[in-house]
């Protein structure tokens, strides 16, 4: 088995330098990094991990904790976390935390007995408790914030992409505009439930709870949210519907085919979240696009630069921009809206859905 001694005589170099090339890449020149590595492939060399791990007292891992890694969403964050990772030398260990609290605090325990430098997190609702598990831990929360003043945060911007989703479809002419919002104890659902509502408002728009649903962020919760809205009595079944997550947007149009309802005639539909099948299905949705990439990109640069400079300055919050891409699932409702009428306030007997 080849050392690191046989890496470093091979690509003439010490044995110091080879082995900064390999574990502290952007500490060495890329032209003496690239000649370590041609090397140390060459040899076959595979570095010893948890010998180094012991002589150092650390590891060079970072752990990534999302909350659904069968969501295209999440799949792309992750492999932005990981290509820095990569390229800073740190190995990405992976967990998923299926929206649930519970296996969240399981999957920090886990990384806890790993020695992690630092740790990105998508947060369930129970994270701010969980994480103080991992208490002197650098963390960065991903997509979604807890609220901790103290903890780096890299985000969309929710609230201009859910104003900008809504004053879309009031633009086209609907009045009756549903929302399928997310659970209203994390971070993005509020966001973009409170946009929806204030768009509404702002065009002189009643906000009316009754076309409001909750779910939790799966296709299921969509379809069973849509299903509901669309069999709602005809003067109050919405024209349009804006759903929160790519996820829940599956179950929308499902729900709206089982319906025989048609995109756009009968129903339009803006999403949260691009994604391939949103631009391929028939016909191509109208979609909020997230810098997805970008995104987890940006978690891990920010991590790893706390873990080099831990007394750099205050924690960030890092918002980047997100795009509405209109298709071909949105267009004017077939009979034309009466002229908006000032907003009311919900009666007493008729409290929202949603907070």
């Amino acid at each position: 088995m080849a050392s690191i001694q046989d890496v470093a005589q091979l690509a003439q170099v010490s044995t110091a330098t080879a082995s900064r090339a390999l574990t502290r890449p952007d500490m060495v020149a890329a032209t003496t990094r690239e000649r370590v590595l041609n090397a140390a492939r060459e040899l076959g060399y595979q570095p010893n991990v948890i010998a180094r791990s012991l002589r150092q007292g650390e590891t060079r891992t970072i752990g990534v904790i999302v909350t659904d890694i069968l969501n295209p969403f999440h799949a792309q964050l992750a492999k932005g976390i990981q290509d820095a990772a990569d390229r800073h030398g740190y190995t990405a260990f992976l967990f998923n935390s299926d929206e649930d609290p519970a296996k969240e605090r399981r999957a920090v325990e886990t990384l806890r007995g790993h020695l992690p430098q630092g740790l990105i997190i998508v947060p369930t609702s129970g994270a701010r408790q969980n994480l103080q598990a991992l208490s002197g831990v650098p963390v960065v929360e991903l997509d979604r914030v807890t609220g901790n003043p103290e903890v780096t945060t890299v985000t969309a911007d929710n609230t201009a992409g859910a104003e900008a989703a809504t004053r879309h479809l009031i633009g086209l002419g609907h009045t009756r505009i549903g929302m399928i919002v997310g659970q209203q104890d994390i971070s993005t659902a509020t966001q973009r439930h409170d946009a929806y509502r204030a768009a509404l408002e702002a065009a002189g728009l009643t906000y009316d709870p009754g076309l409001v649903l909750p779910g939790n962020h799966r296709e299921d919760d969509g379809h069973r949210a849509a299903t509901r809205l669309l069999t709602l009595p005809e003067h109050r079944r919405p024209t349009a519907l804006f759903v929160g997550n790519n996820e829940m947007t599956v179950g929308a149009v499902l729900a709206a085919r089982a319906l025989n309802l048609r995109i756009p005639e009968d129903l339009s539909i803006v999403g949260f979240d691009d994604s391939r099948w949103a631009q391929t299905m028939n016909p191509p949705l109208t979609v909020v696009a997230q810098p997805t990439y970008d995104l987890g990109l940006q978690a891990a640069e920010q991590l790893i630069h706390q873990l080099r400079h831990p007394r750099d300055g205050p924690p960030l919050h890092i918002q980047l921009s997100t795009t509405l891409i209109v298709r071909h699932s949105t267009s004017p409702p077939l009979t034309p809206a009466p002229h908006p009428q000032p907003s009311a306030a919900p009666t007493p007997e008729e409290p929202p859905c949603v907070k």
